[in-house]
């Protein structure tokens, strides 16, 4: 699968990072991590640093998948609603995802901050737009519950979001304490410093067959390389290996772009995260060099997105929402397209299936990063043998209320 189309802001403005070699001899190790994106660095980040004897492969080149055409939005707001997520999974399972969200959100900051770069981490709050009447009174009564749990979030009327951030919106909840990062960046560091803890990585080698022997498993790949491991994490995102039922997963295609440098913001002075309520929604951040990041027009999952015509066009349908939601008008510098996945309850899929020594970590929708972040805790502790108590809150035999 094409996961990605067009020009990547991120690979286009970062300077050069470690580069890997594909895999020309036998490996053995205690874990072979599959996937050489955000989630796989993670994964292979945590476990190293613990003295875990850790493989890492990708079949391209280190985080050029998903991870380059992530927006690098830092949310603890699920695609669903804390409400409808609690009419779903009941409301304890949807009140701890919210927290976990939280939660990784302080843990990247607090990986940002041990990995001498800041990977363009910033704190934002959060401005999420009430697109129509209706959910102007859905995004009270979310303020409502969320307050009730101990979140910090306000809801603000139309007059005050135009008077803090010059839009005209209906409504709009505000959460403080959100964030933004470089993803392509982040990954490339977490590679970086789970290497020097002794963990190795493999470019361009693909993993074709996992047979279980005995109490390890031999890994066939393109390469003509074997690797002995213990144990297998697949943290290939949307390209989930074949043991995992598709029916979990809808995928879709996204598309966004990255502005011009923009000298002067105007009604922006938080520069603060924005989505809405329409679904599919438009979202947009900013970045250092004082650009708009934005994304939306998401579609069910076809090869249309890679469509150089249909970039074109998707791009500019972004950036006239942009002029029609704050005034600017610019130009696009660089422009994407990816693909992302859903769940039925907007949570991911962390755990094992049958084979207890076979993991996935898949973190799907709007919170890939976060979500990335908790199933690199959860493997984590698994492999220690340390009981995590949210593994069942988004393991595959998950139940819903």
């Amino acid at each position: 699968m094409d996961l990605r189309t067009g020009e990547s802001y991120w690979i286009a403005t970062n300077g050069p990072f470690a580069t890997y070699t594909a895999l020309h001899h036998d490996e053995t190790c205690d874990i072979a991590v599959i996937g050489g994106g955000v989630t796989g660095a993670l994964t292979a980040h945590a476990l190293a640093r613990d003295g875990v004897n850790v493989v890492v492969l990708d079949r391209r080149r280190a985080a050029t998948g998903s991870s380059a055409a992530s927006t690098g939005l830092l949310l603890y707001d699920t695609d669903t609603s804390l409400a409808e997520l609690a009419r779903t999974v009941g409301l304890h399972t949807a009140v701890r995802s919210y927290r976990l969200g939280r939660e990784a959100i302080d843990h990247v900051e607090r990986i940002v901050g041990a990995l001498g770069d800041d990977c363009g981490f910033a704190r934002r709050p959060g401005l999420y737009l009430a697109s129509s009447q209706r959910d102007v009174r859905a995004l009270q009564d979310e303020h409502a519950l969320r307050r009730a749990h101990g979140f910090d979030v306000d809801f603000l009327s139309d007059s005050q979001i135009k008077e803090r951030f010059a839009i005209d919106a209906l409504g709009a909840l505000y959460t403080p304490n959100e964030g933004e990062i470089d993803c392509y960046r982040f990954t490339h560091r977490l590679l970086s410093a789970a290497t020097a803890a002794g963990a190795r990585v493999y470019d361009e080698t693909a993993v074709l067959t996992t047979d279980r022997v005995g109490t390890s498993f031999e890994l066939k790949t393109n390469t003509e390389s074997v690797i002995r491991a213990r144990r297998i994490v697949w943290a290939t995102g949307y390209e989930t290996a074949n043991s995992v039922d598709a029916q979990l997963i809808d995928l879709n295609s996204t598309w966004a772009c990255a502005t011009e440098a923009i000298d002067h913001w105007g009604g922006w002075p938080e520069r603060c995260l924005l989505w809405e309520t329409a679904r599919p929604y438009f979202y947009l951040r900013t970045t250092a060099d004082g650009r708009f990041v934005i994304g939306g027009e998401d579609s069910p999952f076809s090869r249309r997105h890679q469509s150089r015509r249909l970039l074109q066009k998707k791009t500019q349908t972004l950036l006239d929402r942009l002029r029609e939601l704050i005034g600017v008008d610019t130009a696009a510098t660089f422009s994407w397209a990816g693909v992302f996945g859903e769940t039925r309850d907007g949570l991911p899929y962390i755990g094992h299936g049958e084979d207890p020594d076979v993991w996935h970590a898949l973190g799907y929708g709007g919170n890939g990063i976060t979500f990335s972040m908790i199933a690199a805790r959860i493997i984590h502790d698994a492999w220690l043998g340390v009981a995590n108590p949210d593994l069942n809150l988004l393991s595959f035999d998950r139940t819903q209320d």
